[in-house]
């Protein structure tokens, strides 16, 4: 088992294919013109299909498929075919375009869930922060995914002045469809122009919610990043994901392989392992991982605080968030 100096067992990884994404949301990708990463950079079919069986055999029972953008990759539907048959839970966040292009391969995968990313379900607003003009599509493969009985989640960032007038609208989405909205506190990244002043916090979430509709909160599981909420009548449910105001790093069980092979212990980490070039040259893999669990941080990569106010990003030493993954 992959244990860190603070006793938390890691059995969940997430694994980037690619930081391509047929999107440009401002909080993610710096920048619309963007050096993305040669193919000849990136870990190959065979080596993620390795290195995933490395960490299956250390005790991973649940890999998450993630980007940029996961599906833009051509040999997607091979990756994701080869790591269904490991015995682990599949799991996937996409922004969804290609979802009804992937559907045979997603239910062959028998993915145990599927998480879409929407910030605003207002097709111009979808535009202003994506850049792009896919929102019919992407509301369409979110009823696609619920019609094959895919659990489906939507993860939707919220941004103060940007889209906090929402959250009642994707609450009132619950009441109809078996969805779960996980409402993301912003978070800071390399490039993302993140502020303090643009955090709507766990606290006004839950206040401008509960003005509304009366909720119960659900037990959580010692590993769960997301506070979840029933709402009585619904056939959904919401969750918060409160990393800048409550974070949940005492049950962190999550490690990031980016797709040029480098292993990141925490998504705020400032540091991180190069697998690949491991891999490559035939050196020992396994003791580089359990190196970079050691050297995890008790919480937010050791260089963030729960003062959010407080942080500097001129000082913030991290990749963007496309170039993680997520």
């Amino acid at each position: 088992m992959l244990t860190d100096t603070f006793g938390r067992i890691h059995n969940y990884l997430r694994i980037s294919l690619t930081d391509n994404c047929n999107l440009r949301c401002f909080y993610c990708m710096p920048e619309e013109e963007y050096s993305f990463t040669p193919n000849d950079k990136l870990m190959q079919v065979d080596e993620i299909e390795q290195l995933a069986r490395l960490f299956v055999d250390q005790g991973i029972s649940k890999i998450r498929l993630t980007g940029g953008e996961p599906l833009v990759r051509k040999d997607a539907a091979n990756i994701i075919a080869r790591l269904s048959k490991l015995p682990v839970e599949l799991h996937m966040t996409t922004n969804g375009i290609r979802i009804n292009d992937m559907l045979p391969q997603l239910v062959d995968a028998k993915f145990k869930s599927i998480n879409i990313s929407l910030d605003t379900l207002q097709p111009g607003r979808f535009f202003q922060i994506t850049r792009r003009d896919y929102f019919d599509r992407v509301r369409a493969n979110i009823d696609l995914l619920l019609e094959h009985g895919i659990h489906t989640k939507i993860n939707m960032v919220v941004m103060k002045g940007i889209n906090d007038d929402e959250i009642l609208d994707f609450v009132a989405w619950t009441a109809r469809k078996p969805i779960e909205i996980r409402f993301i506190e912003f978070m800071p990244f390399s490039g993302n122009k993140w502020s303090s002043n643009q955090v709507y916090t766990q606290a006004d979430i839950l206040a401008t919610i509960q003005r509304s509709y009366p909720i119960e909160p659900i037990t959580a599981g010692p590993h769960d990043t997301a506070k979840a909420f029933s709402i009585a009548g619904h056939a959904g449910r919401i969750a918060i994901i409160s990393t800048m105001t409550a974070p949940f790093c005492a049950g962190c069980n999550r490690i990031r392989l980016t797709a040029d092979g480098k292993l990141k212990n925490c998504l705020f980490s400032t540091g991180e392992t190069d697998l690949l070039t491991a891999l490559r040259a035939g050196d020992e893999v396994l003791p580089l991982i359990q190196a970079t669990i050691s050297a995890k941080a008790k919480e937010l990569g050791g260089q963030l605080t729960t003062d959010f106010e407080h942080i500097d990003t001129d000082f913030l030493k991290n990749r963007s968030m496309i170039t993680i993954g997520g």
